[in-house]
C-alpha cells in the first residue's frame, strides 16, 4: 500500500525577522526534499514569528511577509509545504500557505481563536469561514491552525468527517509545565476517534516572556505517536503514514464509526482542492521513528529555563550576561542557568559585599565561580553606603537604608552591562515577588528576570537538578538560612513571618489559584499568617509592573497571565507599600 512521508520542521523563529525565518523554511524544505518527504508542515506564523503582536498592524510589515511567502513558493518544488504566515485581504488573517510547484496553491484561514491567559488573538486577526481539504497526489490532507485541532466540533473534526486522512496542525502552543502531557493526550483522543494521523507541529524557543517547548509528534489512527521531534530545539521529524490504517481502523473501532456517522449538516461546508504533483518515483530510505522523550518535572522545568534565557540573549543581542552574586541559593542557580544558556566564557559573576554580608557568602560564591570556570569580580560597596548615609545624614536602620544597598549594587551591574553590554539577569524568585520581598530599582531591576515563575522551593529543586549535570553548588548553599544580609541578624523567614515551606503552598492557593483567606486556612495554615501573606501580595502590585520581563513556566505568570489593578481597594487594610 502507498506511504505518504509527513515531515515537521520544529522551528525557532525570530519575529519580525522576516528573512531570516524565511531562509530557515527554504533550508527545511530543502532538506525535506532530499529525503523524499510528499509535505513538510510548518509552525504557527512560523514566517513573521509568533506571536507578533502589533507588528502586524505595520502594513509595510505585512507586505513583506506575503512577499516571503512568494520567495518561498519559489523555493519550493517536489514537495507540498505548509507555512504559516499572516495573509490580508480585507483584514488580516492567521493563514497557512498550502505552497506546490512553485505557487501557492491555497490559503488555510484559523477559525477557531485562543482568547485566553497569552492570547490575544481577536485584537489582530479576523476568523476565517472556509474549510478546505487538499487531496495530494491522491491523499486527502486537512489543514488546520491552532485551537483548530483542540475543539470536537471544529474545522479539523469536519475535515475528518469529510474523508482526510491526515489533519496537519501547525501550532505556536506557549510552554508551561507538563503542558505536554494534555497535549498528547488531545491528539491521541483526536486521532483516535476519528481514525486519521494527526501531525501536529509545534514552535521550539523562547519569545521574550514566553518558551515554546516543541515536542511535535505524528500520531496513527490509533492514537499512538509514531514519531517525535523532542523538546526545546529545532528539529525535521518524519513519518510513513500508511494510507490503509486510516480505512482499517475506521472499519475495526466502533469509536470511529460512531464518529463518522455524526450529524454534520450544521458544519462548515468542506471544499475539496486537488493539487497532486504526479505522485514521487521510486524507493525511499526507510525512516527510523526515534526515541519519543518524556522529560521529569524539573529536568522539562531548567531546560525552558535555559531555552528562554539563551534566546532573549541571542535575540536581543547579548552575548555576555552579568549576575550580581550574593552567596544565596537564587543568584547561583541564575549564574548556572546563564553559563548553560551563553557559555562559561560569557558569564561574569560580581561579588558586592557591605559590612552586613558574612564571610560566608564569600567563600561560596568564589566556590561557585570556580566550579563553573566563569569571571570572579569582588566590588565591596561600604564605602558608597557610608557616602549615600553621609549625605542624607541618615544612621544605619530602617528600610530606606537596607534598601540603599540593593540600588547601589544594581547601579554597579548595570554599569558593567552599559559599559561592556553584558545582560544583567536578576535574581528575584516568585515566592519574594509575590510578597514584595524585594526593592524597586535595586535587586528588582535588570534585563531579564529568570526566576520570576519559580517559588522558592522550586529553585531549590531545581539547583539539585543542576548538580547532577555538574558538580556547581556547595552544599551549604543548601543548609545556609536564606537571608538577603541587608541588616545583621535578619533571615528571609524571620522577616516574613514564616518558613518558604509554609509560604509558598500559600501563595500557589492565592496567587496562583484565587483562592480566599477561608479557603487557604480550610488547608491548615494560621489564619494570621494567611492574612498578613494576602495583604503583602496585595500591597505589592506595583512592584511587579515594574519588574523585567520573566520566563512564563506556570499557567499564572507574574505579567503576562496575571492582570490585576495597581490601584484598587477590594483588599485588607495596607500595611507597608513602601518601596
Amino acid at each position: 500500500m502507498k506511504k505518504f512521508r509527513v515531515a515537521l520542521a520544529q522551528m525557532n523563529s525570530f519575529v519580525g525577522d522576516l528573512e531570516g525565518n524565511k531562509n530557515k523554511i527554504i533550508s527545511f524544505i530543502r532538506e525535506a526534499e532530499e529525503k523524499g518527504c510528499d509535505v513538510i508542515a510548518f509552525p504557527e506564523l512560523a514566517l513573521p514569528g509568533y506571536p507578533p503582536e502589533d507588528l502586524v498592524l505595520k502594513q509595510h510589515f505585512v507586505s513583506d511577509n506575503m512577499a516571503c511567502v512568494e520567495e518561498i513558493a519559489g523555493a519550493c518544488r517536489s514537495i507540498t509545504a505548509v507555512v504559516g504566515f499572516v495573509d490580508r485581504k480585507s483584514a488580516l488573517y492567521n493563514s497557512a500557505a498550502i505552497i506546490q510547484g512553485g505557487s501557492v496553491k491555497g490559503v488555510y484561514r484559523k477559525s477557531c481563536f485562543s482568547d485566553y491567559g497569552v492570547f490575544n488573538e481577536r485584537r489582530y486577526f479576523q476568523q476565517g469561514s472556509e474549510t478546505p481539504v487538499y487531496v495530494i497526489d491522491g491523499v486527502p490532507v486537512g489543514i488546520s491552525i491552532g485551537d483548530d485541532i483542540r475543539c470536537p466540533e471544529g474545522p479539523a473534526a469536519a475535515q475528518a468527517l469529510n474523508g482526510a486522512e491526515i489533519l496537519i496542525n501547525i501550532s505556536a502552543s506557549p510552554y508551561y509545565a507538563e503542558k505536554w502531557r494534555s497535549n498528547r493526550q488531545m491528539l491521541s483522543t483526536r486521532a483516535g476517534e476519528a481514525g486519521v494521523y494527526i501531525a501536529w507541529v509545534n514552535s521550539a524557543g523562547g519569545q521574550d516572556d514566553l518558551v515554546f517547548d516543541g515536542d511535535s509528534v505524528i500520531v496513527n489512527p490509533k492514537g499512538e505517536i509514531m514519531a517525535g521531534a523532542g523538546f526545546f530545539r529545532e528539529n525535521l521529524v518524519m513519518a510513513d503514514c500508511d494510507l490503509a490504517e486510516p480505512l482499517r481502523q475506521r472499519l475495526h473501532d466502533p469509536e470511529c464509526r460512531s464518529f463518522k456517522s455524526m450529524d454534520s449538516r450544521n458544519a462548515t461546508t468542506v471544499r475539496f482542492h486537488d493539487i497532486s504533483t504526479g505522485g514521487r518515483a521510486g524507493e525511499r530510505d526507510r525512516l527510523d521513528a526515534g526515541k519519543i522523550e518524556n522529560p521529569s518535572l524539573v529536568e522539562e522545568i531548567y531546560n525552558a529555563l535555559v531555552t528562554g534565557t539563551r534566546d532573549y540573549m541571542r535575540k536581543n543581542g547579548f552575548e555576555k550576561a552579568v549576575v550580581g552574586m550574593s552567596g544565596g541559593i537564587d543568584s547561583a542557580l541564575v549564574t548556572a542557568i546563564a553559563v548553560d544558556s551563553a557559555g562559561k566564557d560569557n558569564v561574569l559573576a560580581v561579588f558586592m559585599p557591605s559590612r552586613y554580608t558574612s564571610e560566608q557568602s564569600r567563600v561560596i560564591s568564589q566556590e561557585i565561580a570556580k566550579n563553573m570556570g566563569i569571571e570572579y569580580r569582588e566590588v565591596p560597596i561600604d564605602g558608597l553606603f557610608q557616602e549615600y548615609l553621609d549625605t542624607m545624614s541618615w544612621e544605619e536602620h530602617g528600610k530606606a537604608q537596607e534598601k540603599i544597598q540593593a540600588r547601589i549594587r544594581t547601579n554597579i551591574l548595570m554599569a558593567f552591562s552599559n559599559r561592556f553590554h553584558y545582560l544583567d539577569l536578576t535574581t528575584v524568585n516568585k515566592s519574594e515577588m509575590c510578597v514584595g520581598f524585594t526593592s524597586l530599582y535595586g535587586d528588582l531591576g535588570g534585563g531579564l528576570n529568570v526566576l520570576s515563575d519559580i517559588y522558592k522551593k522550586e529553585v531549590i529543586a531545581l539547583a539539585r537538578y543542576r548538580n547532577t549535570i555538574s558538580e556547581a553548588f556547595p552544599e551549604a548553599l543548601f543548609t545556609r538560612h536564606p537571608t538577603s544580609e541587608l541588616k545583621h541578624g535578619v533571615t528571609d523567614e524571620g522577616a516574613l513571618g514564616c518558613t518558604y515551606v509554609m509560604l509558598d503552598p500559600i501563595l500557589t492557593a492565592y496567587f496562583d489559584e484565587d483562592r480566599s483567606i477561608e479557603e487557604i486556612t480550610e488547608l491548615g495554615y494560621p489564619l494570621e499568617t494567611v492574612k498578613n501573606i494576602v495583604q503583602l501580595v496585595d500591597t505589592s502590585e506595583h512592584k511587579r509592573r515594574q519588574a523585567p520581563p520573566g520566563i512564563r513556566i506556570s499557567k499564572k505568570a507574574i505579567g503576562v497571565d496575571r492582570k490585576f489593578p495597581i490601584t484598587q481597594g477590594y483588599r485588607l487594610k495596607e500595611k507597608d507599600c513602601s518601596a
